[in-house]
C-alpha cells in the first residue's frame, strides 16, 4: 500500500512538472512581438524635436538589441502633421506602425476639424514632457525677455516676426498666450519643423521663436542665438553647461520676467486602431526599457526633456486632462475652428 501511494505521488509530481514545463513552453508562443520591420511614424518634418527623439530611440533599440526586427523612421509632416496622424488612423490592425505623438493629437482636430481623436488610436505610453523656450538671434541687442518684449511693444504691431512649427499648433498657442500676457503683437510665421524655424532665426528671417530646447541647442551652443526664458513654472533641472557660460538651469522662467505663460508638451507613442492589448504591452515594455538606458538619460539631460513614463490607465488619464487643457487654450487663443 505504501508502495502504491509512493508510486501515485511520483506520478502526480511528474504530471505537475510536465504541466509546468508545458506552460513555460507555451506561454512565449502567446507573447506577441513584431514579425517584420516596424515603421516609426513622425507626424512632423525632419530636424524637429519629434524627429530627433525618434531617431535617438531607433539608435538605442539597435545598440541594445531591444527588438529582433529593424525599425525605420518615416517623416510624415504634411498638413501640419495631419498626414502622419491620419496615416496611422487608416492603418487599422497594423501593429508594425508606431506613431510618435505630441500635442498635435489635440490641436489639429480642434484647429481644422480633422476627423480624428486620440481615442481612435491605441495609446501605448508616454516617455517625457518637453519644454519651450523663447529664443532670439544672438546679434540682437536683447539679453533678457523684458528687453525683447519692450522692443516689440514699442514697434508697430506685427513688425516683429515669431517663427514656429506649423499653424494653429503649440508654437502658435504659446505665441498668442505671450501676446496676451505681455500686451504685444507678433507676426507668426509657420514652418515645417522646429529645425527650419531655427535656421530662419539664425538667418534673421524672424526675430524670435519658441522652439523646444532640442530644436535650438546646436545654434545656442554655437552662440548664434540667445535663450531668454522658458515657458514653465520652474527652471529646468539640468545644470551641465551647454554653452561656454550657461546651462539649461540658468535660463529664467518667463514668469520670473512677469509673463506667466506655461506650456509643456507630451512625448508619447500610439499604435493604430484595433491593435491588441498584447501588442500595446509589448511596445510599452520596449519604451520602458529604452527609458532606463544611459543613452536615453543622457539624451534627456542634453535636450532638457523632463522624464515622465506613463502607460495604461495613468497615461489615459493624462491624455484626458491634457486634451481638456488644450481645448481651453485653443479657444482662448481664437485658434479653434468653428463647427
Amino acid at each position: 500500500m505504501k508502495h502504491l501511494n509512493r508510486t501515485l505521488s511520483v506520478k502526480a509530481w511528474i504530471g505537475a512538472s510536465a504541466s509546468l514545463l508545458a506552460g513555460l513552453c507555451i506561454s512565449p508562443a502567446h507573447a506577441w512581438e513584431p514579425t517584420r520591420s516596424v515603421e516609426i511614424i513622425v507626424p512632423a518634418g525632419a530636424g524637429g524635436a519629434s524627429d530627433q527623439m525618434a531617431r535617438t530611440i531607433q539608435s538605442i533599440i539597435l545598440k541594445h538589441n531591444l527588438m529582433k526586427q529593424s525599425t525605420v523612421v518615416l517623416n510624415k509632416g504634411g498638413a501640419s502633421g495631419a498626414e502622419g496622424i491620419m496615416d496611422t488612423k487608416a492603418s487599422a490592425k497594423n501593429p508594425h506602425k508606431l506613431m510618435v505623438a505630441f500635442s498635435a493629437i489635440y490641436t489639429l482636430p480642434l484647429a481644422v476639424n480633422l476627423p480624428f481623436n486620440w481615442r481612435d488610436l491605441n495609446p501605448v505610453a508616454m516617455i517625457a514632457q518637453d519644454e519651450f523656450v523663447l529664443w532670439t538671434n544672438a546679434e540682437a541687442p536683447y539679453k533678457t525677455p523684458k528687453e525683447y518684449i519692450e522692443a516689440v511693444r514699442a514697434a508697430p504691431p506685427g513688425k516683429f516676426k515669431m517663427g514656429g512649427t506649423g499653424a494653429k499648433r503649440e508654437d502658435q498657442i504659446i505665441t498668442v498666450a505671450l501676446e496676451k500676457a505681455a500686451d504685444v503683437k507678433f507676426t507668426y510665421v509657420p514652418y515645417k519643423s522646429g529645425g527650419e524655424a531655427a535656421t530662419q532665426l539664425v538667418g534673421k528671417h524672424t526675430d524670435s521663436n519658441v522652439n523646444n530646447p532640442s530644436e535650438n541647442i546646436a545654434q545656442w551652443r554655437a552662440d548664434q542665438i540667445n535663450a531668454l526664458c522658458v515657458f514653465a513654472d520652474e527652471r529646468m533641472a539640468f545644470k551641465d553647461e551647454v554653452t561656454k557660460t550657461q546651462s539649461w538651469a540658468d535660463i529664467p522662467t518667463c514668469k520670473e520676467a512677469g509673463y506667466d505663460v506655461q506650456y509643456q508638451m507630451l512625448r508619447a507613442f500610439f499604435l493604430p486602431p484595433d491593435t491588441t492589448p498584447e501588442q500595446a504591452a509589448y511596445y510599452a515594455d520596449l519604451i520602458k526599457k529604452i527609458s532606463e538606458t544611459e543613452e536615453w538619460k543622457d539624451y534627456l539631460a542634453k535636450q532638457a526633456l523632463k522624464p515622465d513614463f506613463r502607460t495604461g490607465e495613468d497615461f489615459v488619464k493624462f491624455l484626458e486632462q491634457d486634451e481638456a487643457k488644450h481645448k481651453t487654450l485653443m479657444q482662448e487663443a481664437g485658434l479653434a475652428a468653428k463647427k
